[in-house]
């Protein structure tokens, strides 16, 4: 090698270093630059609904404000968070709410502290009593066909003057309601009407004001909505053009268009009770033995406090051990005190026995473009799920899940039906199986009622679910665009803080996802490594190759796919690479050996399986072979840049070895000349076969017959002679 060769080295190895760590770095930009474009995409204009019970009692009123104050608090600088009041299920026995109550709620409404949340009250039934007043604290009004807003002091058995004046008040606050409206709703005994003027324009007009304006002969014409001593029922109609209202929807879908919402989220009554305080665990990538008790470990740390009362659990995973996701599947179907909440989000995939994982959390949401089930990285069987089914069964009743849906998802080849009853219409999703051999499980499927239920449609699990199938199927909970999302509707103001402060590693996990990054290291890798061969002594090229395979198996090692074995197969096959390189020159067992063992341990640090046995097996597998790919072509590549175009680049010139001058060297490899010898005649002392010696004159020289055996004691000629080889043949005769 050239004298200058080392002192070039470190440039190029500084060069190699330099450009891996942009590379890195760029792409790691990149996947943040992504991610937070994704979230920004993913900051759909979501609304918030909580029912308003009947009766109002102190308990919901102080649930409704804790919601509104963490949604407010939720709320970004500038925004306002759409909360909607939903009355519906109207008490069938009337009354009950009292004026305190709903007046606590209507003030608390009209507060400065809640100016980041605008309050929309969507009347479905009819609402009646005091329920009405926080309707008038509302921001705006909306209404269902069958809505009627009436006569809101009926529990009253006298008139109040003070009631009167804080409903005057609170409706004064927001302007939705008129006050001649208001005047009606409280006292009955006041006649209102619309009246239409001589001008044309509508007023409404109430008790004296209605009747001075009969007297003066100013009314053209006139609407009564509420005769004397008979309280006022306004209906949706009379409500919409009023304009008190400002539409009329009859679904969710309809009410989200009208507010101009992607959807409105339903806050789960389950969390009102008690202050939620939460925490978020990442469970991302291959579910592994070793990850999986590290996540119990976090888990559990975060409840010693006895602060801690909620988990989410946001899921992006192919799953891979059907043992450890029916362990968390089981914590989290039952939590114990101090936790009463673990809701889960699927933000990418849940697929495999990560459903299970998913489907043990309630409330459960998932992203837009997220799915449920489908093949994933360990091949479940039916004996599988059957040694699980006490625990899938656990799981159903505690979410109040259909079990037959849940082992469906984990065993493809389960045939699930969607049964109706003819009788009630009700909807049940079983088996075959489920009908025939366990009544037990509902006695409606006893043999006696068996003809009761008329079996549909087939519900096809193989391929796992959307999120909107999953919801019509009772599986999910709901749509959510982000963790925050997700976590402020089960009652926390945002994200809440991760498990583990070690961002560093959450980040890394993160990177394992990329197959971009995991190529391009390998890539660079190979390419430094080939690099080192041609310019020996273990220099920054070197450096870099290993930082690169180090990083490789670091992301793989904390994604859950690479353990020690794959790592030892990777080391074994470089080790047998650099002595068919560096020990034994040629390409025998050592480089073809070696070489199969780098690509099978690349293979498996990126897979938790050896042989694929479902479609999402395959397409891993075909990720890791186009990583060993990478490898290889950069491993190519590095040799091909430092042999040909190195040697022509005057800096880098002495980085590479120059082919030697073979004339030189078997010059300098000759130990004696024999060229005088060449067609002399001499006898063989030995037998040629086909070496062997011969006298010639006076010296006793090595051999080599043309090919022929040849005795001891024949006469020979020297027919060739390259350098110390000396070729004869036998003289016949």
């Amino acid at each position: 090698m050239p004298a200058n060769a080392n002192g070039w080295a470190p440039l190029v190895g500084v060069a190699f270093c330099i450009t891996a760590f942009s590379v890195c770095c760029s792409s790691a930009s990149a996947q943040q630059a992504t991610e937070s474009a994704d979230s920004q995409a993913n900051r759909v204009k979501v609304g918030y609904m909580v029912e308003v019970p009947d009766p109002l009692s102190a308990d919901g009123v102080s649930n409704i404000l804790a919601q509104l104050n963490r949604l407010a608090q939720s709320a970004d600088d500038g925004s306002r968070v759409t909360v909607v009041l939903r009355y519906d299920n109207a008490n069938e026995s009337g009354g009950g709410t009292t004026f305190e109550d709903a007046l606590r709620l209507a003030r608390a409404m009209t507060q400065p502290e809640l100016r980041r949340v605008r309050v929309v009250s969507w009347v479905r039934t009819e609402v009646s009593g005091h329920r009405v007043l926080p309707i008038l604290a509302s921001d705006l009004l909306i209404v269902s066909p069958a809505a009627v807003i009436a006569d809101a002091t009926k529990d009253e058995t006298a008139a109040d003057e003070t009631i009167r004046v804080s409903y005057q008040s609170i409706a004064a606050r927001r302007g939705l309601f008129p006050a001649e409206v208001v005047t009606a709703l409280v006292d009955p005994a006041v006649e209102l009407a619309k009246v239409t003027q001589g001008d044309g324009s509508e007023v409404f007009a109430s008790g004296q004001e209605l009747a001075r304006l009969r007297a003066a002969g100013q009314v053209a014409g006139e609407s009564i909505l509420a005769a004397e001593n008979a309280p006022l029922r306004m209906n949706a109609s009379q409500l919409r053009s009023s304009r008190i209202a400002a539409g009329m929807v009859a679904s969710d879908e309809a009410a989200s268009e009208l507010l101009d919402l992607a959807a409105i989220n339903p806050v789960d009554n389950k969390v009102l009770v008690g202050e939620p305080v939460g925490v978020v665990l990442e469970l991302v990538g291959s579910i592994t033995d070793s990850r999986s008790r590290r996540w119990q470990s976090n888990l559990a740390a975060t409840l010693e406090s006895n602060e801690v009362n909620t988990w989410v659990i946001a899921i992006d995973s192919p799953g891979g051990n059907l043992n450890q996701s029916a362990t968390l599947a089981g914590w989290f179907a039952q939590p114990d005190p101090p936790l009463h909440t673990v809701a889960g989000f699927v933000q990418g995939e849940a697929r495999g026995d990560a459903s299970l994982v998913a489907l043990a959390c309630r409330p459960l949401m998932m992203g837009p473009n997220a799915r449920l089930g489908g093949p994933g990285a360990e091949s479940i069987t039916s004996e599988d799920v059957m040694r699980n089914d006490e625990l899938i069964e656990q799981v159903a009743r505690s979410t109040k899940r259909p079990a037959a849906l849940i082992r469906g998802l984990l065993d493809p080849g389960l045939q699930v039906y969607r049964y109706t009853n003819r009788k009630t219409g009700r909807v049940r999703y079983a088996t075959e199986e489920d009908l025939n051999s366990d009544p037990l499980l509902d006695a409606e499927f006893a043999d006696a009622d068996r003809d009761r239920w008329e079996r549909g449609d087939r519900v096809e699990l193989a391929e796992g679910l959307t999120a909107a199938e999953a919801i019509a199927l009772g599986l999910a909970d709901g749509q959510a665009a982000s963790v925050d999302d997700a976590s402020r509707r089960i009652g926390l103001s945002g994200t809440p803080p991760p498990v583990t402060d070690r961002s560093v590693v959450r980040w890394v996990e993160r990177l394992g996802r990329s197959h971009g990054l995991a190529f391009l290291l390998l890539f660079i890798g190979f390419a430094a490594l080939s690099t080192e061969a041609n310019a020996p002594g273990l220099g920054v090229p070197g450096f870099v190759a290993v930082v690169c395979f180090a990083l490789y198996f670091w992301i793989k090692f904390l994604a859950g796919t690479a353990e020690w074995l794959e790592l030892l197969a990777f080391a074994l096959g470089l080790i047998c690479i650099a002595i068919e390189v560096f020990v034994i020159p040629g390409f025998g067992i050592f480089g073809v050996g070696g070489l199969a063992l780098t690509v099978l341990g690349i293979v498996l640090m990126s897979q938790t399986f050896v042989i694929p046995r479902n479609v999402y097996q395959v397409e891993v597998l075909t990720h890791s072979l186009w990583a060993a790919l990478g490898g290889v072509i950069g491993l190519i590549a590095g040799f091909i840049v430092i042999r040909t175009l190195m040697p022509h680049i005057p800096l880098l010139s002495g980085l590479a070895m120059e082919p030697a001058d073979l004339v030189a060297v078997n010059e300098a490899e000759k130990l004696a000349d024999f060229t005088h010898l060449l067609g002399q005649t001499g006898s063989t002392t030995t037998p040629l076969r086909p070496s062997g010696k011969a006298r010639f004159g006076d010296s006793i020289v090595q051999v080599i017959s043309d090919g022929t055996s040849i005795a001891s004691g024949e006469a020979v000629r020297v027919s060739e002679v390259h350098g110390t080889r000396v070729i004869v043949e036998a003289i016949e005769g």
